[in-house]
């Protein structure tokens, strides 16, 4: 769900599951039923149209994700972030789970990126890679998420309370005194 907060997710996605348990039932879902499901997150006509042509695509597929990388960022609407935690969680390789939490610590620990998209950011890129090229790649992915969210906070960030604050880029120009 792209831009949309794991909360916001978190109130419909049980029952959505339930309704819609495997790839042919969301594939040969009623448009309407999908749309009842995610309008509380907006979008939801784009969103069903999205679900549904990805949904047919993994029926055609047997249910089966395709390993190479090029072939994964093929399937409908399925972008780089998806396709690294598809890698991460169900193929075990160290993915990073780069999104703007993690963006945005990695930019205020080491330095402002280069590029607009995180996306495309050489220096985020390399370093969310080597971030997370550790046997617990997913821990390690879940804490920087977690402590983006929780200490390195977007509007204001905790650094009095942060434990990389010395070494912290954002923190040292901030606090020179």
């Amino acid at each position: 769900m792209q831009r949309t907060k794991a909360e916001t997710v978190s109130t419909f996605f049980e029952s959505f599951i339930i309704s819609f348990p495997n790839w042919q039932s969301l594939a040969t879902a009623h448009a309407e039923d999908i749309e009842n499901y995610i309008r509380s997150i907006g979008l939801q006509t784009q969103r069903t149209k999205r679900l549904k042509s990805l949904a047919e695509e993994m029926v055609r597929r047997k249910g089966v994700l395709p390993k190479n990388r090029m072939e994964l960022e093929s399937l409908p609407f399925l972008g780089q972030y998806i396709a690294n935690s598809i890698e991460l969680l169900i193929f075990k390789q160290n993915k990073p789970l780069l999104d703007v939490n993690m963006a945005r610590l990695l930019e205020r620990y080491f330095r402002h990126r280069i590029r607009a998209d995180i996306r495309y950011d050489p220096l985020l890129l390399d370093l969310s890679h080597e971030l997370v090229n550790h046997t617990k790649a997913k821990f390690i992915n879940w804490a920087v998420l977690d402590f983006a969210a929780l200490v390195c906070k977007a509007g204001k960030p905790l650094c009095n309370q942060c434990i990389l604050k010395l070494n912290c880029t954002y923190f040292n120009s901030h606090n020179n005194s």
